[in-house]
């Protein structure tokens, strides 16, 4: 377990910084551990998010293939899952519809307060999302599209390793999310990104602050650039 403290305090940072400070820390993860595909954010003033992976697959386009019994024992073993993980906690979901991806939409009214209620923060998936006005206040939404129908929308497997947009996860990963998207962040790297994106942040002020002085010029953007890579 990480610490609550170190979690929130990367949470103060945009998802794009933190990628940044991510390639700091381990050059290989400039083309690896973000969602690869756009996912849409409903609500573009929530987040940043960070916490635990609870993940899961859903299908939607055809009733559940085990039948009634099975569908409401994963249904609520998924809901266990959750309720007795690490917290903070994201959900995220996978939708393994091979044909109609995103056609029925498992996230509405009632799942958003149902995760906020067990502790969730919000959800990641690659599949529809609905009733967008009646979602839980402050939870958190990534998705592959906006739908008005649930369909079939289930779950059929939990605690297991998924791929959202792109996005490879495992159960437990600690993810961080906002409005452009989602990074996992390794568990060996907490310790140092928070240091590192305040870094960034010292950096970048150093030439938007030049921006804004009257009369900038290319001279002032090179001044800007050699004070920024003097600053460690």
């Amino acid at each position: 377990m990480i610490s609550t403290d170190a979690l929130l305090r990367l949470a103060q940072f945009d998802t794009p910084t933190i990628c940044n400070a991510l390639e700091l820390v381990d050059t290989h993860t400039r083309t690896k551990g973000f969602n690869r595909l756009p996912l849409i954010a409903p609500f573009t003033d929530r987040g940043p998010v960070i916490g635990y992976a609870r993940t899961a697959i859903i299908r939607s386009s055809t009733p559940h293939p085990e039948g009634r019994a099975e569908q409401m024992r994963l249904r609520f073993g998924y809901y266990e899952y959750v309720e007795n993980g690490p917290r903070p906690s994201i959900a995220v979901i996978q939708d393994a519809d091979e044909t109609e991806r995103n056609l029925g939409a498992f996230w509405g009214e009632v799942q958003t307060h149902l995760h906020q209620a067990l502790g969730c923060s919000g959800v990641i998936t690659d599949g529809a999302v609905r009733d967008i006005p009646q979602m839980a206040e402050g939870f958190f939404v990534l998705a592959g599209s906006i739908m008005p129908s649930h369909v079939f929308a289930d779950i059929v497997d939990y605690d297991c390793p998924v791929t959202v947009a792109g996005l490879q996860v495992a159960p437990g990963d600690i993810i961080h999310a906002d409005c452009h998207g989602a990074v996992v962040i390794p568990r060996a790297a907490v310790g140092f990104i928070a240091d590192a994106s305040a870094l960034l942040v010292r950096r970048e002020s150093i030439i938007l602050d030049a921006c804004n002085r009257p009369g900038f010029s290319t001279a002032d953007i090179r001044a800007a650039f050699k004070t920024m890579e003097d600053i460690s």
